[in-house]
């Protein structure tokens, strides 16, 4: 009976989680997990204190306190400022999309991917418009080589983010075992996004221009120094969780900058999704149905590591990558080498994320962010999706069997 009713709730969040809105009513995304998490303790699967210790606080408190130092960042100018640094560098179109590739790459692994693409969206929008280039490949380009780049660091990533706290790996030895993953997934990523629009490009004539932004000099000077301490201390060892609450809290303390505008910037939604997920999952393993299930597909099998790849891609585009890592959270217990589990699950649930235009966050955010003034079909999308997808889960896989034996 509790199987049941945890097998309902589960399936009843999920479906809202990924068709975005149900019909007729209005429900978002963090409403179906938050809705979902509250049916568990009300039908008893869970009592409300198994709901509390269900919650990852630590992945809160990370998540929150770096979309509080990206806001710093973005609120001094710091990504036009980065953006166009390397603008005034470019003589064609071809080096402004591997430019655009590996800045939002390179961005997308010291912060969060999301928010890299909600900053120069719109920037690359007007450059590309008003030099008369067609902005889709140049789009493209933005929002998966942002969840190319992300797979590189813990901090990437939402979903890096809990696995990162779940399987115990360090900052540094994360990045050593995946940022070759990343850079490779990056020069497929130009590579392909070339070819795909070889005729846009062969075409196209570039006349470099600067772009003119605001930079607050001051917020600039003290969110670098902020960002680059504390990625220091990450890769030197010391908790994320205890160095990103302590540089968030250093730059709240200012005389320049509303905490409205800062606070505005985070995106609430996303921690009330997590905390309603971390709460429906764990009354699905308390009901005993991820057990079931693991036992019914063979722990030998769930437990092999092109199962955990193909499974954990699949789930990243039916349910979005976070529910994916959190559902198969019990399946690395039946690997023989957790930590490679791991790494394998943070690097398919983020590559898959390019499948298509629903898979990543960051897609979304491009593509409803380039609206009215371009279109970007799910058919244009997948004619570079598809493909890259394949490509860089497999040299991902690859690489991390390798490296692991």
């Amino acid at each position: 009976m509790l199987m049941d009713k945890a097998l309902f709730i589960f399936l009843l969040t999920y479906i809202v989680i990924a068709i975005g809105q149900p019909p007729l009513i209005r429900i978002d995304r963090a409403g179906a997990a938050l809705i979902g998490a509250s049916l568990m303790i009300v039908t008893n699967v869970l009592d409300i204190e198994a709901a509390y210790r269900a919650i990852d606080y630590r992945t809160i408190v990370l998540l929150f306190s770096l979309m509080i130092v990206v806001a710093n960042l973005r609120l001094s100018g710091f990504f036009p400022l980065a953006s166009n640094f390397f603008i005034r560098h470019i003589s064609s179109p071809s080096v402004l999309l591997y430019a655009i590739v590996f800045l939002s790459g390179m961005l997308s692994a010291l912060f969060i991917n999301d928010t890299i693409c909600i900053a120069f969206t719109l920037l690359i929008l007007g450059i590309t418009l008003r030099l008369g280039l067609n902005p889709v490949p140049y789009l493209l380009a933005l929002c998966m080589a942002a969840n190319i780049g992300s797979v590189a660091t813990i901090t990437g990533n939402p979903q890096n983010i809990m696995i990162g706290s779940f399987s115990g790996i360090g900052y540094a030895r994360f990045t050593a075992k995946l940022l070759p993953v990343a850079l490779i997934g990056l020069v497929i990523c130009a590579v392909m996004i070339r070819v795909a629009y070889r005729s846009a490009f062969a075409s196209a004539r570039l006349q470099p221009s600067a772009m003119h932004y605001r930079i607050h000099r001051p917020l600039l000077i003290k969110s670098s120094a902020v960002s680059g301490l504390m990625l220091l201390l990450f890769f030197a060892g010391v908790p994320m969780t205890t160095v990103a609450i302590g540089a968030a809290s250093y730059l709240l303390i200012t005389r320049r900058v509303k905490p409205d505008k800062v606070y505005a910037s985070v995106d609430w939604r996303l921690l009330v999704l997590f905390v309603g997920l971390f709460i429906v999952v764990e009354g699905v393993e308390r009901s005993g149905l991820a057990m079931a299930t693991l036992d019914a597909i063979g722990r030998k099998t769930a437990g092999h590591p092109m199962f955990l790849v193909t499974v954990s891609a699949v789930l990243s585009n039916l349910v979005s990558n976070v529910p994916a890592v959190l559902l198969l959270k019990p399946v690395i217990a039946s690997m023989p080498d957790r930590e490679t589990a791991w790494l394998l699950l943070a690097m398919s649930s983020t590559l898959a994320g390019n499948l298509t235009i629903l898979g990543s966050i960051a897609n979304i955010i491009v593509v409803e962010g380039a609206r009215p003034r371009v279109q970007i079909g799910f058919a244009e999308y997948l004619k570079v999706g598809i493909p890259l997808t394949i490509a860089t889960i497999i040299a991902g896989a690859l690489w991390l069997t390798a490296v692991s034996y």
